[in-house]
């Protein structure tokens, strides 16, 4: 019973005060774009690694002014932290996996993008191995035949949890880059060779 009052408690205040926190660090940090400057209007797939998504929205409101777009995020409760946070920036969410309830997560997904909203996915997400590309990008990109949009957010100064995404939290007064490629087109291309372009288009501006 007192797990689930405080799992309650958390939900309710934990959300509104990351939120907070994510604007505070977007405003302190200086930040640096190395980006198109537009994208199509087209629904597009958005993917960046799992350990690099808390500031993810900001770069997203660079394409789109008025945010339309839903988010897969685990159904666990760390999942459902994230999802409550990110409303608050105006994202929506699919609650699952492309691991676990595979098959229903990407038909919702497929039918969001038909029906005009921009997807973000991890394809490391939820829960790795780290920067490794599951199908599930692939899969839903080529049914929805959707291009992809691939992400990288960096920081000068961060914390590093101890998590298996190697989560990176920037800290303020420093400066965040934002990176991203023009938008990719998998459609045709077997399995092994999308995730392969997926990979390498995400790791190309690791050091």
């Amino acid at each position: 019973m007192a797990k689930k009052f405080f799992r309650a408690l958390a939900l309710l205040v934990v959300p509104f005060l990351a939120s907070l926190f994510i604007r505070f660090i977007y405003a302190t940090n200086k930040k640096n774009f190395y980006a198109p400057l537009s994208i199509p209007d087209e629904p597009t797939i958005f993917a960046c690694w799992h350990g690099e998504l808390l500031m993810l929205p900001y770069l997203y409101f660079v394409y789109r002014k008025k945010p339309h777009a839903k988010v897969l995020i685990s159904s666990h409760f760390d999942g459902m932290l994230i999802s409550k946070t990110i409303a608050y920036f105006g994202l929506e969410t699919i609650a699952g996996s492309t691991n676990r309830n595979a098959t229903r997560v990407l038909m919702q997904g497929i039918r969001a993008l038909k029906d005009g909203y921009d997807i973000g996915i991890t394809p490391d997400g939820p829960k790795g191995p780290r920067h490794e590309v599951a199908d599930g990008i692939i899969a839903m990109a080529q049914k929805a035949e959707a291009k992809v949009v691939l992400v990288r957010v960096t920081s000068a100064k961060f914390w590093q949890l101890e998590s298996w995404d190697k989560f990176t939290i920037p800290k303020p007064f420093g400066i965040l880059n934002y990176y991203a490629t023009l938008p990719i087109d998998v459609c045709g291309l077997d399995m092994q060779s999308a995730k392969e372009m997926i990979q390498k288009g995400l790791k190309k501006d690791e050091e």
